[in-house]
């Protein structure tokens, strides 16, 4: 089978040795796809691919329609909102994830995040300590347990709330639950996010979640861009001077936000949440892996379509 690897942005040297040899070893065909410059590009490249691993790439209708070969897409990471999963599904096509690969990876940026902006950003104004402040974990997932015991490990209070899981279940992994989502913004002098773009969730995060939050809390996004409201976090931002904004995914009014705000705001130059040495070799290995085990067996633990 032939599988297209499809990143502009790439997996590391080292994940593209091993992805490759994990295929190779199975009969499959690899093909690299790196750094294109437009969408044409993979629309080109996927027409007569079996099977396709991406990134954060788009995976379009059209991306879809030009690959009538194409059985199962695998994305390297956790969340797959850059796939149609309707186009996906409606051609049989199976979709899958790779969780957990790149959670201790977003868990470390997250606290890294709520750190630097306790700290100021670093700079020499006079910050504060985390230890002792009361850190709100909105869906405790792999990445949520993750941030929360390292929170924990840093002197924080930590509480959660994940709608998909009993209060008894976020007791085990070590946080209080949280009675509502708006007691937990309103009791968090940190508010971390983790939970996916979905028509449920999209734009969820507004002025009355935000501006309901402790004096000097800070909001920490390393999810999803489209679940922020960002007219009404800017809106938030200007009722309460004291609030704070951190993210690994650029809003679009950034620059608006920064002349504004100032230090008070901070957006990474792009999403480093996988960026590390690790993550991406963990991913790009499971997607291999998965990929070769679905067409010796038929595995589709990891589907996210159906």
């Amino acid at each position: 089978m032939k599988v297209l690897i499809a990143t502009q942005k790439p997996f590391a040297a080292a994940a593209v040795r091993g992805i490759t040899e994990i295929l190779e070893a199975a009969g499959h065909q690899p093909v690299l796809l790196e750094k294109y410059a437009a969408q044409d590009d993979l629309v080109a490249a996927v027409a007569d691919a079996d099977a396709l691993i991406v990134r954060s790439d788009k995976v379009t209708p059209e991306v879809i329609a030009a690959a009538p070969r194409l059985k199962i897409v695998v994305r390297a990471g956790a969340g797959f909102d850059n796939v149609d999963l309707p186009a996906a599904s409606a051609r049989g096509i199976v979709v899958m994830n790779t969780p957990g690969q790149n959670s201790n990876a977003v868990a470390e940026l997250a606290i890294a995040m709520m750190i630097f902006m306790a700290r100021t950003q670093f700079t020499p104004a006079t910050g504060s300590e985390v230890a002792g402040k009361t850190i709100g974990i909105q869906a405790f997932g792999n990445v949520g347990r993750l941030v929360g015991a390292k929170a924990k490990a840093l002197g924080m209070k930590v509480k959660a709330i994940d709608p998909f899981l009993q209060k008894e279940q976020i007791e085990a992994g070590g946080a209080e639950p949280a009675s509502s989502l708006e007691e937990l913004y309103a009791t968090s002098d940190y508010l971390s996010i983790h939970i996916p773009a979905t028509p449920q969730t999209i734009g969820s995060i507004g002025y009355d979640l935000i501006s309901s939050m402790p004096k000097g809390a800070t909001l920490v996004n390393t999810a999803r861009k489209e679940v922020i409201d960002e007219a009404g976090l800017e809106k938030a931002l200007e009722a309460r001077p004291d609030l704070k904004y951190v993210t690994d995914v650029m809003p679009d009014n950034y620059a608006a936000l920064q002349e504004k705000f100032g230090l008070r705001v901070f957006a990474t130059p792009k999403k480093m949440g996988a960026q590390t040495a690790e993550a991406n070799l963990n991913a790009g290995l499971a997607a291999a892996r998965q990929i070769v085990d679905y067409f010796a067996t038929g595995n589709t633990r990891f589907q996210v379509n159906r």
